[in-house]
Parts: C-alpha cells; structure tokens; sequence
C-alpha cells in the first residue's frame, strides 16, 4: 500500500498544528513554576463539567458527545506546585509577560503579522482536562509563513495558551488527571492546509520544529511538543489527528489517513451502487433481540456475558455485505469503525458483525438462525450487540449514526493516534460554538517599542547557524547540518557558549551515540538537558574519559533521578592519573623484561594496553595510556 498513492491525483490536503511547551519559570496565568511532578500528589479532588451554550445560543457538539460519557474527574495537585487558579477556585492572574515575549519572537521568526492588543477567549473543553471546563488561549499574530525549498506554507494563525491537565488514568467511571502540567504556557502555530503530501508534512514539522528549538526558550523532551494534523482528500472530509507526538510518525499517519479517506469513499461508492439510501437505512436496518438463539452456545464469550444476565441484540445492516470486513486502514477493516464509535458512547468492548464470523465460538447453524430472524438477504450483512441491556440498546442508535456515515463517505471527526500509525475516533470535530471572550483577564497592548527590542535579538536563522558551526566551531558540512536540524540544537549550543570542549566530541554524542543507543531500546529521552550539559562539563574538567559518555549516558537513562557524580561513582569511573597508569604499566612490564628482545618492543606494547585498557576503560582517554605504554616499554632497560 505504500508508496502507490498520488498524492496530487488525490488531492491530499494537510494542516499542522503545533502546540509546543515554553521554558517559562512560571505558568499562563499564576505564579506555579512550570515543572512536571514524579512523586505522589498531596491532595485530590473532583469534578462533574457540564456543556453551556455559547453567546450565539448554540452547544458545541464536541463538548455535548463528552457530556454525553457521564463521567467525573478526579484531580490530582500539590501544596507547593498548584494552587487556587488551577483548582479553579480562584480568577486567573495577568497573563504571563514572559510567555508573551517568547511567542512574539516565535512569531516573527515566521513572519507573521503582530496584533495590536492581546485578547483571551475561552474555549470550551469538557474532557476533564481543563477544571473550569474551558482552556484559555489569545491570538499573537496572523499570516506568517516559511519556506521549503521556493514554496512557501502559510500559517494561518500563532497563538499562546495554557495546556491541559495531564491524564493519568481511565476507566469506565472517571478519569484522573494530575494539575503539575495544567496552565504551562503553550504556542500554538497553526499552518494552512497547503501540505500536499506525507513527505512534505513531516518537512514542514521539522522546519518549525527547528525555528522553535533556535530560540532556546522552549521545553524539550517526551511530551512538551504536540502536533495535530488536518488531512483532507478530494472527495473526503477534514479529519483532524490529535496527539502526534513521535515526528517519525508524521508521514505514516497522513498516508494511513489518505488512505482510510480513499477507501471510505470506495466503500460509500458500492452502498449506493447497490441502491442503498439514507431512507432505505432507516427502514431496513431492524433490529431484534437475540439471546434466545444463543441459549445452548458453545461460545466463551457470549456464555460470559450470558452469566451476567446480558443481551443479545442482532441488528441488519441493509447491502453491508463484504463492507464491514473492508479493510481501510492495516489492521483495520470498517467494522472497525464501528466498534470505536460503540467503544467510546457505551460501556460496551465492541462488536461482532457477519463479515468475521464464523469466529469467537459462534457456529455456523447460530448464523444461520440469526440470518432467519433478521431476514438477510444477498448483499446484507449484520452487527451482533452483546453486554448490559441498558448499554446494548444505546448502541443501536451509535451504530445506525456511523452507518449513514459509511454511506455518506467519510465523516468530519477527531481521531487519536494508534502506536502504529493507525488511528481511531475519539469525538465530533468541534466547531465555533465553543470560542467566548474571557471577562477575567484584561487586553495585553503590543507596543512597537517591545517589538523594536525582540527585533534587534532575534535569534540566527538556521543558514547563518550552519556557517558558524563551519567556521567557527570547525564542525565538518554534515556534522553542522545534522546538527542545525538536531533535536538537541540549543543544548549543543548553550555547551559550546560556556564549556571549552570539542565541538565534534559533542555533536558526535548528540547526534550519533544517543541514536545508537535509542535503536538499542535504551530510554534515551529520560536523559535531560541538565545531564548532558554536566556530562560535558565534567569531561571538560577531566573527571571523567570520553571513553566512559557511552556508560554514563545508558545509566542516566536507566536511573531517571540520577546525577552525573552518581553515574561516575556507581559505574566506578572515576578519573585514574597519568601517574597511576605509568606505575601499572611498570608493574605488567616486569613479567616481559627477560623476553624484550626475543618478542619485540611493539608486540609487548600491545599486550600491555589491552591488559591496561581492560582495568581503566573509560576512567582516562585511551590515546592517553597508549602514550604512556609506548614511552615506557621504549625507554625501559635503556
């Protein structure tokens, strides 16, 4: 499937939007410091949101769907971390002046045009990922752009909010949320849907995603950068994909969602070859109550619920034949489809249709039974419902939503993405309903005066980076290119501003070491930019070999609390002395002063360093101990 689709025959359109975490020291609209939390919280508490219409009287039909869930949410915070604003118990403060200026000098580096006053609008959230039930968010700018090559990506608009709480758990009842993330400042960057193929949207990530790491002001690390992408085919609708966080990922959710798109279409093309219409679904798709055919089953499954006083319902699914086994997606078929959408509005774990049986114990003489009761013929298919009578029966409705989606093509929704690309519907796509003016925070003047100054300190551009890291650095060409679209760009650059050390040693661990060791399944994002800004500081004061950055970086990702001094001392790589390892060569040398002439000077230097190198790898630099070998074998008995 991949590689085979044209992306301009299609008419693949695609937005990013960016919702990146800025390294301010304190939140959006409170004094709490922006740090996320490890140990345990030292309250909770909960909460019920409910929708509310919008000033235009209307209810946005994202926020009624997660109403519609009838759970609560539980909070979790800290004495010292969170406070009154967080739990919402208390108006929010002025907006933080930090945050503004950061996404102002954002800003600019795309070329946007500023506004002239900073005004926050509520947007509804009922989710539980936002205690008032709204999150906060102010337009900074509009109509910026970059380039790629000689063609230019809009962006549509950039702006600063607070991000949500952060989920911890979920079940049925409730969701738990913890408060440590909730109001750190967020920009948003929101491109126009002029990316045309899944190449192309993962340049466009990597391209902001290096103007954002340029500035130095922005978190780093697993979590701190979100991507959400809008994808649209001809013939299609605009999806939008929540929650991207792996940039390697980018390319395969577009292509997966083009894909789902294309074969939605197909499929919605044979329903009404068929002769199917919304008003035939409606007045064939019957359902009937099914357990009785089911008392005698030898199915696990049906039986289990069976015990639990469960129904079966069977429902028609008119000219679905073939259809609901349609693949759409790897791994993915349309029945698929349907039981997200029963997954997400019940209680209920899915879905058995006709198109996979016989399967789960079900015989063939039970289908054919239910086939009876429900009147099948040729081109029909059927769904089975199975669970707690109240939860099955609010199914039915669901299915027969997503099955006139199935004949209409594909449906405007939000969808969340699977570990392998894939993804699966979450809720509506929201619309405008949900944006109000916030009454608690007052305007924010840009002046030109604040704009002149971030002007005149505007960070290099990344071609003006990659001659520096030539000339001044001495950096190789591909060695300064990797490093100017490097993840870890502005801790490579805070190490050169203050720490004298090789510029290639460090490029080299960045870019090459912890690669290696990502691929080799070690957790290299535990690894902070504190840890690796001390792990060249310490090698810079010769407390440690370059020989030992590879040990030291597997421990730091292994022992996520620990320091650089705890790595040294529990791998026991603590510096040895040029003294110490010319006493150890002297020391070996004596068992080859009868045999110096009959073996040669060179060959007992050799056994000496791998006999050496084997007790201080890592503890002082090998060409260090070669040195010291060599001079004195050479000198001995001279």
């Amino acid at each position: 499937m991949r590689g085979k689709i044209d992306w301009k025959n299609i008419g693949l359109k695609c937005g990013i939007e960016f919702h990146q975490m800025l390294n301010t020291k304190h939140k959006l609209f409170c004094r709490c410091p922006t740090i996320i939390r490890k140990d345990d919280p030292h309250f909770i508490f909960r909460r019920v949101l409910r929708p509310t219409m919008s000033e235009m009287g209307e209810i946005d039909k994202a926020a009624l769907f997660e109403f519609r869930k009838h759970r609560f949410f539980q909070y979790e915070g800290y004495n010292d971390t969170t406070c009154l604003v967080e739990m919402d118990e208390e108006p929010p403060h002025s907006i933080n002046e930090e945050a503004i200026k950061i996404a102002l000098e954002i800003a600019l580096l795309l070329h946007a045009n500023i506004v002239d006053e900073i005004h926050v609008m509520r947007k509804i959230v009922i989710d539980g990922s936002n205690t008032s039930g709204f999150q906060r968010t102010a337009l900074i700018a509009l109509n910026g752009y970059i380039k790629l090559g000689e063609k230019k990506i809009g962006i549509y608009t950039i702006c600063l909010e607070e991000d949500a709480a952060r989920k911890i758990s979920e079940d049925e009842e409730k969701v738990v949320y913890r408060l440590d993330r909730l109001g750190i400042p967020l920009i948003e960057i929101a491109t126009a849907p002029e990316i045309s193929s899944p190449e192309e949207a993962l340049n466009v990530a990597l391209k902001i995603g290096q103007l954002l790491r340029i500035t130095g002001k922005v978190k780093r690390g697993l979590g701190t950068i979100r991507q959400d992408l809008n994808i649209s085919i001809n013939g299609g609708n605009r999806v939008e994909i929540k929650g991207v966080q792996q940039l390697y990922l980018i390319k395969k959710v577009v292509e997966y969602e083009a894909l789902r798109q294309i074969n939605l279409i197909k499929i919605s093309e044979i329903l009404k070859k068929r002769g199917l219409t919304l008003k035939k679904l409606e007045t064939d798709m019957k359902y009937i109550d099914l357990t009785e055919i089911f008392s005698n089953t030898k199915s696990r499954l049906i039986k289990n619920i069976l015990k639990k006083r469960g129904i079966i319902i069977g429902i028609k699914m008119p000219m679905f034949k073939e259809m609901l086994g349609y693949i759409i997606q790897p791994n993915r078929r349309l029945g698929t489809e349907f039981a997200d959408r029963v997954k997400m509005q019940t209680k209920l774990r899915g879905i058995i249709h006709s198109d996979e049986l016989p399967k789960y114990g079900i015989s063939k003489e039970e289908i054919k039974r239910i086939s009876k009761e429900l009147d099948i013929n040729k081109n029909d298919a059927f769904i089975l419902i199975a669970g707690e009578s109240e939860e099955v029966y609010k199914a039915i409705s669901v299915i027969l939503e997503r099955a006139k989606d199935a004949l209409r093509g594909v449906p405007g929704e939000t969808r969340a993405i699977n570990p392998d690309g894939t993804t699966h519907f979450t809720r509506p796509v929201p619309g405008a309903a949900r944006m109000y003016p916030e009454t608690d925070i007052r305007p924010y003047r840009v002046n030109k005066e604040l704009l002149r100054k971030i002007r005149e300190n505007l960070p290099e551009y990344p071609e003006e980076k990659l001659k520096k890291f030539v000339e001044k650095y001495g950096l190789s060409e591909q060695q300064a290119k990797e490093m100017i679209t490097s993840y870890h760009l502005d801790i490579f650059e805070k190490i050169m501003e203050n720490i004298k050390i090789s510029p290639s040693i460090v490029a080299t661990t960045l870019e090459g070491t912890l690669k290696s060791l990502r691929r080799e399944g070690i957790k290299v994002d535990n690894i902070t930019d504190k840890h690796l800004y001390e792990l060249f500081k310490a090698l810079a004061d010769n407390k440690i070999a370059k020989e030992a950055i590879p040990k030291i970086l597997v421990f730091l990702a292994e022992h996520e609390n620990a320091s650089i001094e705890d790595a040294i001392k529990s791998l026991g790589l603590e510096r040895i002395s040029e003294t110490k390892v010319e006493e150890m060569v002297r020391e070996i040398l004596k068992e080859y002063t009868d045999r110096l002439n009959s073996m040669g000077r060179d060959k007992i230097i050799n056994i000496i360093m791998g006999n050496i190198m084997k007790k201080v790898r890592g503890k002082i630099d090998g060409k260090i101990v070669y040195k010291i070998v060599k001079r004195v074998v050479m000198e001995y008995g001279k």
